[in-house]
């Protein structure tokens, strides 16, 4: 089976993705489940739920903000109110989750040993995280990976329809609607990354949206049709 462990709906301030719309796209591109990780929500994945088909699988998450970086809460039941990447952490484990640092290296040069020895697992591959500020973000996440023997997730970072699957990891299961299963296949490093970075460009139309979405341009009717061809 193959997932996407990090993709982004129109609850994200900075997405017009539909959660209904992002699990007919996923299966278009061959997955067999996402997980849906809205920055500081886990709305996406609690509407995304009401649409899952037959032999597919949600991952209930979300992507915190932090003064360390981004985490990712896989296999959440509700939502993660701190915002101190060490409660974050902690409140992701209450809840038997999955903490995984989030393109470590996409803004941030150094990662803070305090969090490297709390988190479960590091995003070595993560579709929109090599840019200009760094080529090699990919490479020195899963450097660190190495180095603190932790296990390792991949995903899209979609913002976009047309991104999801980009980055994704594939798991040796027969159930795909197993959720222990496929924690326990992360945690024990049973699976393999694949997938291909986005143009940079991207980001920048992310950028827009953000904007859009906290009112600092004019909307225009059709922008969000022509972003999300």
């Amino acid at each position: 089976m193959e997932l996407d462990l990090h993709i982004h709906s129109r609850y994200s301030y900075d997405s017009f993705s539909d959660p209904k719309k992002i699990i007919k796209y996923s299966i278009k591109k061959g997955l067999n489940g996402v997980a849906i990780t809205d920055h500081n929500t886990i709305k996406g994945s609690i509407e995304a739920s009401k649409h899952i088909e037959e032999d597919f699988v949600l991952i209930p998450g979300m992507e915190i903000s932090t003064e360390v970086g981004h985490i990712i809460g896989l296999f959440l039941n509700e939502e993660i109110r701190s915002r101190s990447g060490t409660e974050v952490i902690e409140e992701i484990k209450n809840q038997d989750g999955i903490s995984i640092l989030a393109h470590p290296f996409k803004r941030t040069d150094k990662i803070e040993d305090e969090i490297i020895k709390k988190i479960d697992a590091v995003e070595v591959f993560n579709s929109r995280a090599n840019t200009s500020r760094n080529l090699n973000a990919n490479l020195e996440a899963e450097n660190v990976a190495k180095k603190y023997n932790l296990p390792v997730t991949a995903g899209s970072d979609a913002h976009f329809y047309f991104e999801i699957g980009r980055g994704r990891v594939k798991i040796d299961l027969a159930d795909v609607s197993d959720l222990e299963e496929i924690k326990k296949s992360i945690m024990n490093k049973n699976l393999e990354v694949k997938g291909f970075e986005s143009s940079p460009h991207i980001e920048l139309c992310s950028q827009i949206i953000k904007y859009i979405k906290r009112k600092k341009v004019p909307k225009c009717g059709s922008i969000e049709r022509y972003l999300n061809k």
